[in-house]
């Protein structure tokens, strides 16, 4: 989310930068244009008065024109000399009153030709065309000579652009160190801004996390942000409270039912064995009766104990993997050859974090399925492997093993295969192993085993969880 929400408020505040700085760059480039189209007009202004006495001879001789004309001459090419600038007054057919450089003539297209056209019908040159700092061309001033209301003549300047472009770019270089300076202003605070709107959303996806993931005591700190997500928080946290109360009352209840049924269960199946003593020997309903009242036995046993190990939280410790694979294998020996099951077992020495008590109780029921659902003459394999961050023990069996639609469901809280139906179980053990391995970050998976068979793999982390102390390195040794 925050990559996301960053670059659009970055791409926001550019554009509303690029909406100042464009026509604050554009009126620079005006004003700049402007400020040179205003000298131009009072220099045409000034020559145009010089050149409108020219055009008054005093004398049958002319040489007050002539002397006034040497005048204008001489203003012109002052004028050019100091300015650069090319300068001329002509008359309407485009002769020559005076002008500088004295090879220099209007076109007969061109700007400047249409500056001299307009002047000619006693326009003044106001809003010349925009001139960029990338345009290498002159600005043309034009201004009419008027004498008795007629135009006699006409000023023309052609001005260089060069120092106005300078002026322009440099102005421009200014509005965009000014533009980035602003711009860096605003990503740092939409970085800012970005942080403090989301950091009550990290922190209520990572206690989310936590407690989807079964630690239920997690809950939102106060944090900063907009009202609405630490309102929200408050929400969050009043819901997990109530989520985390419904859960005990049910965890409770399951237990209370459990241990108040074993002791009418119990004074039950001893009645029943009392009777059983009244009755012939190898009666088959007795024997049934029995056989159920066991059977219910093991399940409230199951149950209480799914209810503890939901309940409990993990001890976790670094523990030698390896070796307690090994000690269940020697465990379970026993059982397996009895039913004629070999139980091979390849526990190298490998540490992680674990709660050994757990991991040993997830272990037992693993194994004791593997063995209980493998036929004779089989072989069941424990593996105990390291991969990266995770310790893996996989038990593999030769049994019958599950179809897919099966596989989806094994672990689940009294499913059983209804291949199976009448062996003996209450479909807990699984379900109990998995909540055990949950509280202390590990996990249970289940797979084929080809050809046959049914591959369970235990996972658990060789990283300290938060909150663990993490001094103690993990090595294989």
């Amino acid at each position: 989310m925050h990559t996301r929400l960053l670059p659009l408020l970055i791409v926001l505040m550019a554009a509303v930068l690029l909406a100042l700085g464009v026509p604050l760059a554009v009126s620079l480039a005006g004003a700049q244009q402007q400020r040179v189209v205003v000298d131009r007009i009072d220099d045409t202004a000034r020559f145009a008065a010089l050149a409108q006495f020219v055009t008054e001879p005093t004398d049958p001789a002319g040489a007050d024109i002539n002397e006034r004309r040497e005048t204008l001459r001489s203003e012109l090419r002052s004028y050019h000399t100091v300015y650069g600038i090319r300068a001329g007054v002509f008359y309407r057919n485009d002769s020559p009153m005076a002008h500088a450089p004295d090879d220099w003539l209007p076109p007969r297209t061109g700007e400047v030709r249409d500056a001299f056209e307009e002047a000619l019908l006693s326009r003044r040159s106001h809003d010349p065309e925009q001139v960029w700092p990338w345009q290498r061309r002159s600005l043309v001033v034009a201004s009419p000579v008027i004498r008795d209301g007629d135009v006699v003549a006409v000023v023309v300047t052609d001005s260089p652009t060069g120092q106005m472009r300078s002026r322009i770019l440099q102005g421009w270089l200014v509005i965009a160190a000014g533009e980035a300076a602003a711009m860096l202003l605003a990503v740092g605070a939409a970085l800012r801004l970005t942080g403090w709107v989301l950091k009550p959303v990290r922190v209520l996806d990572a206690t989310t996390h936590d407690i989807a993931t079964g630690r239920l005591k997690s809950r939102v700190a106060a944090a900063g942000g907009p009202p609405e997500l630490r309102r929200l928080a408050r929400s969050f946290n009043e819901m997990a409270d109530n989520v985390e109360s419904v859960l005990e009352q049910q965890r409770a209840f399951v237990a209370d039912a459990s241990h108040q049924l074993r002791n009418p269960l119990s004074a039950l199946l001893l009645r029943i064995e009392l009777l059983a003593l009244e009755l012939p020997e190898g009666n088959e309903e007795i024997a049934s009766v029995q056989a159920e009242g066991k059977r219910l036995a093991q399940v409230l046993d199951d149950l209480l104990g799914l209810a503890l190990a939901e309940h409990s939280e993990a001890d976790l410790q670094v523990a030698d993997i390896g070796a307690l694979a090994a000690e269940r294998v020697a465990a379970w020996s026993p059982t397996a050859e009895a039913k004629g099951v070999r139980l091979t077992g390849a526990c190298p020495p490998t540490t992680a974090w674990a709660d050994p008590v757990a991991l040993s109780s997830a272990l037992d029921a693993v194994i004791d399925n593997a063995v209980k659902f493998t036929p004779g003459g089989e072989t069941v394999e424990v593996a105990v492997a390291s991969d990266g961050d995770v310790c893996t023990v996989v038990v593999t069996d030769n049994g019958p093993g599950l179809t897919e639609e099966e596989l989806t469901r094994v672990g689940d809280r009294f499913w059983r295969s209804g291949r199976h139906q009448n062996v003996k179980g209450s479909g807990l053990g699984l379900s109990i192993s998995r909540a055990l391995l949950a509280a202390g970050g590990g996990s249970i998976a289940y797979g084929r085993h080809e050809p046959h068979g049914l591959r369970v793999t235990v996972t658990v982390p060789r990283n300290a969880p938060t909150g663990e102390a993490t001094g103690q390195g993990l090595t294989d040794r």
